[in-house]
């Protein structure tokens, strides 16, 4: 009789559970639904920025897609929807990251505080940006030797890979967390002339940011204790982890980011100044042009140079 121990590596195991086909069509269509009304945002604020955030909802729209078929196959699983579902809900968060990067640079340029913030405004994104380009790689390449393992060793290679780049990603996304707090503490402390002139709701957005950096935070700490633990632990053994500790606060995010869009304090074209901040004398007086954008249910007006 062969051991157990003996017996050769039969593959990389691609679910240690049925997927639950009523909590994948749940995510997925709140995740369409999510699509449809950030890219509807986009368009009609013209916030091209926001592109890599509407980019990470839409994979997490098809992840979910990719496990409600997973789910309808059991226990004969085939790669094509556990790939598709693995690695675009792993790299959906990194794309919120970086639109959350350029974001919080906005605001900063916008109200005059560069030297408020630890990375000067023109390298901040770029900084973040290329952690999150060094994660997003480490992790399709640990995906892919996961999917390719033929034997343990390479499944725990795979999963050290991703371990690697969900590392960087925190590394880097914690540092950011840093470096907005000590920007919101300079700013309370001594305000900038422009950060008092312009009537716009730049502290509630910075609150916006502090919840979405919380819950891609939390997200990410749980990714890495499931890949810690390896494909038999207890993470990757229920469902339900996947459902709270990801799926859930991944949706809350672009939920948050719906109800308070950033169109509210910058679009793509300038920044944009509630009529209640200027007077026709200040308008005169710094020889710009004023150029109404009838932004609708908003007061809002763009600057120009003449």
């Amino acid at each position: 009789m062969t051991d157990q121990n003996s017996q050769p590596f039969a593959g990389f195991k691609f679910y240690h559970y049925t997927p639950y086909m009523p909590g994948e069509v749940i995510f997925m269509i709140f995740f369409g639904l999510c699509v449809i009304a950030h890219c509807y945002q986009l368009f009609q604020y013209r916030t091209w920025y926001f592109i890599p955030f509407l980019l990470g909802c839409l994979y997490e729209f098809i992840g979910y897609i990719g496990r409600a078929i997973s789910s309808t196959e059991a226990p004969d699983f085939t790669p094509n929807p556990y790939i598709c579902q693995s690695l675009l809900l792993l790299l959906g968060p990194t794309l919120y990251a970086a639109s959350i990067y350029m974001l919080l640079g906005h605001i900063i340029v916008l109200l005059e505080a560069g030297a408020y913030s630890i990375i000067p405004p023109k390298w901040l994104a770029k900084v973040f940006v290329l952690g999150d380009v060094v994660s997003l790689c480490a992790q399709v390449a640990g995906g892919g030797m996961l999917i390719m393992a033929k034997t343990q060793e390479k499944v725990e290679s795979g999963e050290n890979t991703i371990l690697g780049g969900l590392g960087i990603q925190i590394l880097f996304f914690g540092f950011f967390m840093v470096v907005t707090l000590v920007f919101h503490l300079r700013m309370h402390k001594r305000p900038t002339p422009k950060s008092q002139a312009l009537n716009i709701p730049w502290l509630q957005l910075i609150y916006v940011l502090y919840a979405a950096s919380i819950l891609i935070m939390v997200r990410s700490i749980f990714r890495v204790a499931e890949y810690a633990q390896g494909q038999f632990g207890k993470l990757q053994s229920r469902e339900v982890y996947v459902f709270v500790l990801d799926g859930l606060p991944m949706l809350i995010v672009p939920i948050l980011l719906i109800w308070f869009h950033p169109s509210r304090i910058v679009d793509r074209d300038s920044q944009l100044v509630s009529i209640d901040s200027v007077d026709s004398v200040d308008i005169i007086e710094e020889g710009h042009m004023l150029h109404y954008r009838g932004v609708k249910n908003r007061h809002a007006f763009n600057f120009y140079p003449p």
